[in-house]
């Protein structure tokens, strides 16, 4: 069965506290949402102001496939702005719910139900398609909704969609509902919100209900707990409830939610189903051993679905077998010394609560890789002394040639005091130069991972080294001295 998608995300979604998207925002949005093939882009609420009709205007304009549709309460003013942007539609909503109508509205239910005719009928005069949609449905008396809808429908409307505003549904409840509404002559709508974290599930408890079309936000933004997650419900329908389809390109998905996620500032957590970082993520030694050897003993469903990669996160908890499927995927050459040793390094990176992904562990392996049998200058000791009104102080130990070095250093901050102190340490046995220096927090978070890269030069002859550490100062050192030996051993 066929189920058509209207994407409120540019409404109901940039109501979400502290979003507030631009014209040109919108329209990426708009696009892509276009590019997926959702039914209906609910663009916007056009009477909210001048700028927001500017963005309806421009998306309306756009050529789009999806139907352009816009927020409309039944009042004649909000109708007249959604034409002024040549929309398709109007999401005509009604308040259904007799607390909606007594406390918000201060009105009856006769007035309330002549308005919602006659709004339906003006919109429907000016050309536009029309779903009527009872705000707080899920709380409404049952008799008093059909007979909004009913009436409305025999005017003209084309779809009615009835809300559960505040999330008040459960699974069960949502089917029962529905089911009072699905034997009405227009295709029926759900709109759920998320205030219990139950939006979806009722959402396809809805549909299963018979619902031929629903509502929702990518990732699920919305106003409090937001609405129904598009992605979630999409995927729900393609691999467990197979009787129903969509026209939504599972495989422009998970870029529809990272451009989402980028414009509004909303980003997701790890975990979130489907989109979120994590969701193809996997960490333990017996899972990634499964997983290895069969994807589906721990997935149920494959990242390339959604145009995603699987990833393996390398922390503690991570095997020997997933460390080398790794490694190999990297097409790094290792041999078992190097492998106990790049080993070694994540186990203690991940004791110090880090989780490293494959840039990490490219970093670290090729490290280890470069380390040569024999250095002639190895870091024993290093201190540092900074703070406010202190000049940073660098003081090192260095072996060299089996031979004790004492030095100190000052700088503009740490790093470079920690470094003035190695170039004074090795000034009688290298000539070496610092020409690039680059940092890179390569994990994220304040607890990152750090990558240094440089360039030393001595004479006519330039390399590159690297350091990865948790601290600054000791990458930014241990790739300086890295690079000062293999200079020496090419001397």
């Amino acid at each position: 069965m066929k189920i058509n998608v209207l994407d409120t995300t540019l409404r109901d979604g940039e109501q979400t506290p502290g979003v507030s998207l631009t014209k040109s925002e919108k329209l990426r949005i708009a696009s892509k949402l276009d590019e997926i093939g959702v039914n209906i882009i609910e663009a916007g609420s056009a009477i909210t102001s001048a700028g927001e009709r500017e963005s309806i205007k421009a998306i309306s304009k756009e050529g789009l496939n999806a139907e352009i549709c816009s927020f409309a309460r039944s009042v004649k003013v909000d109708i007249d702005m959604a034409l002024e942007c040549d929309v398709g539609s109007v999401h005509l909503v009604v308040p259904t719910s007799d607390l909606h109508i007594k406390e918000k509205l201060n009105t009856t239910r006769e007035k309330l139900l002549s308005q919602a005719v006659e709004s339906t009928e003006y919109a429907l005069d000016h050309g536009l398609i029309v779903e009527v949609s009872a705000e707080d449905g899920t709380r409404s008396d049952i008799d008093f909704l059909k007979k909004v809808f009913t009436e409305t429908i025999a005017v003209g409307a084309q779809r009615i969609c009835a809300c559960d505003t505040v999330g008040i549904l459960t699974p069960e409840k949502s089917y029962e509902f529905y089911s009072q509404l699905k034997d009405l002559p227009v295709p029926l709508s759900v709109h759920c919100h998320n205030d219990f974290g139950l939006a979806v599930s009722n959402t396809l408890s809805a549909i299963r209900a018979g619902a031929k079309q629903f509502h929702g936000t990518i990732n699920g933004i919305g106003e409090r707990a937001g609405n129904a997650a598009i992605e979630e419900v999409i995927l729900s329908l393609n691999s467990l409830y197979t009787d129903y389809e969509t026209d939504v390109k599972i495989d422009k998905l998970y870029e529809s939610s990272k451009l989402v996620a980028r414009l509004t500032g909303v980003y997701l957590q790890p975990n979130k189903a489907i989109v979120g970082e994590n969701a193809f993520a996997h960490e333990s030694g017996i899972h990634t051993d499964g997983i290895i050897k069969n994807a589906s003993t721990y997935e149920s469903i494959t990242p390339e679905i959604l145009g995603r990669k699987r990833k393996f996160v390398l922390g503690k908890h991570i095997g020997s077998k997933g460390l080398k499927k790794r490694l190999d995927d990297l097409k790094l050459n290792y041999n078992d010394d190097q492998f106990v040793e790049i080993f070694k390094k994540i186990k203690y990176l991940g004791d110090l609560g880090k989780c490293l992904s494959d840039v990490d562990l490219e970093v670290i392996a090729e490290e280890i890789l470069d380390i040569q049998t024999e250095t002639r200058i190895k870091l024993e000791e290093l201190s540092i002394v900074s703070g406010n009104k202190v000049i940073p102080t660098a003081s090192i130990k260095l072996k060299i040639d089996d031979k004790d070095i004492l030095e100190a250093g000052i700088g503009v901050g740490p790093v470079d005091a920690a470094i003035n102190a190695v170039k004074k340490g090795i000034k009688d046995f290298a000539d070496v130069k610092l020409e690039e220096y680059h940092v890179d927090a390569i994990t994220g978070g304040t607890d990152a991972l750090i990558d240094v890269i440089l360039k030393l030069k001595s004479k006519d002859k330039i390399i590159s080294a690297r350091g990865t550490q948790p601290d600054i100062i000791n990458a930014s050192v241990e790739a300086y001295l890295s690079g000062v030996n293999r200079l020496l051993e090419n001397q």
